[in-house]
């Protein structure tokens, strides 16, 4: 996946979210345990992190992001649109063999790229249902987003790739699947997949106090971030 997916996603989010700056986005999301406000801070620091992330080489560096949960609405919504186009800029300009730093694996800019479209898309439509709005993403996009990250996650012709993804990340119920309660992403090239389904790892807990989705474990960094 490249940049311009990532900014896809992220202008998504815009369209979709900056109608409502004038709601209360301190209302809970159906389904888990966290607010609008909480979820849109946690989408924009994911992109945030990996735009040093991918920078960084396979072992993990000293940084600590913050997006601040408490901001304003609208100043929650350019963090998110700016983290993303920080890490879009950065997965344009990765020389080929740029390999950086996840727990789930060393990615390169393709699966930066990809984990950042992950994030923005489930959460951004966590905050769609917690406002109410539809959220729709483009099919192309959620079928590379899932080709890339669960590549065991096998689409059928009559398979709706977004319907997919949000199986895959532990979101809804698909008949004849069995439910995700639990997950992980494939993020280092696919080139290194062995073609078996990786074994799920649960993240370590968040601080005291942190944010966490009850059906889906945090994506990025366990131990330190929401």
């Amino acid at each position: 996946m490249t940049g311009d997916d990532v900014r896809a996603a992220a202008e998504l989010c815009e369209r979709t979210l900056e109608p409502a700056l004038g709601a209360d986005w301190h209302v809970p999301v159906p389904g888990l345990e966290f607010t609008v406000a909480a979820v849109v801070a946690h989408a924009a620091e994911s992109p945030l992190w990996y735009s040093v992330d991918m920078w960084s080489g396979r072992e993990d560096a000293a940084f600590q992001m913050k997006v601040l949960a408490d901001a304003s609405n609208s100043a929650l919504l350019t963090s998110l649109v700016a983290a993303s186009r920080a890490l879009a800029a950065g997965v344009d300009a990765a020389p080929a063999g740029t390999r950086g730093f996840h727990p789930f694996g060393s990615p390169d800019p393709a699966g930066f790229a990809a984990m950042a479209c992950d994030e923005l898309l489930v959460h951004g439509d966590d905050a769609a249902r917690g406002l109410g709005v539809a959220f729709t993403p483009d099919d192309r996009l959620a079928a590379g987003v899932l080709a890339r990250l669960f590549p065991w996650h096998a689409q059928g012709l009559d398979d709706d790739p977004w319907q997919l993804l949000l199986w895959a990340n532990g979101r809804i119920e698909l008949p004849g699947r069995v439910r995700q309660s639990v997950w992980r992403w494939h993020c280092a090239p696919l080139s290194e997949w062995d073609g078996a389904a990786l074994p799920v790892r649960a993240p370590a807990a968040p601080p005291p106090g942190a944010p966490q989705p009850s059906a889906r474990p945090p994506a990025t960094r366990p131990g330190d971030r929401p």
